[in-house]
């Protein structure tokens, strides 16, 4: 091995591996046009990466470290999934994450299953009735976690899942 403990390709008998010595064959100098042209660079924007308060935030599906959906990015979603022939389903909670109350032992957790608002909402072709749905659960259960799931009979899986409505903070 070289003083400088550094690496390069060689190759023995048709297999390729590392041996000891300069690496600078291996990887290009940083400071040639190639190397800029393949790493990204956000340059000054690097302050605007951030998504995600964790404090006292729970995280949740896939939406969740976006801005509360306004009722018009609701129905967009609602449209969308209704569109590509997915069953719709309301779920609430009052916990809304996974916790361990009534049990410790391994592998157990509650708030794994949401309660159901209603059966999901089979052969619906109108998204105006989800969203009716969605404003008689959020009257009814105001202070609840609820979500809306979407489920693809076809494949027999979950396609979309999000929260739209997070109760407040009694603090505030």
């Amino acid at each position: 091995m070289s003083s400088a403990g550094s690496l390069s390709a060689t190759k023995v008998a048709g297999c390729t591996g590392l041996r000891a010595d300069a690496g600078r064959h291996l990887f290009p100098a940083k400071s040639s046009v190639g190397w800029r042209a393949r790493t990204v660079s956000n340059g000054s924007r690097v302050h605007c990466m951030k998504t995600w308060n964790p404090i006292n935030n729970k995280k949740f599906e896939t939406l969740s470290y976006l801005p509360p959906l306004s009722p018009e990015s609701i129905a967009k979603q609602v449209e969308y999934m209704v569109g590509k022939g997915w069953v719709p389903c309301l779920e609430f909670d009052e916990v809304g994450a996974v916790h361990r109350t009534n049990s410790q032992m391994p592998g157990y957790y509650d708030g794994r299953y949401w309660t159901l608002w209603k059966l999901p909402m089979f052969g619906c072709t109108d998204s105006s009735q989800v969203l009716n749905e969605i404003e008689e659960c959020k009257k009814t259960y105001p202070n609840a976690y609820i979500r809306l799931l979407s489920f693809d009979n076809k494949h027999h899986c979950q396609r979309m899942s999000f929260v739209i409505q997070k109760p407040s903070p009694v603090n505030a």
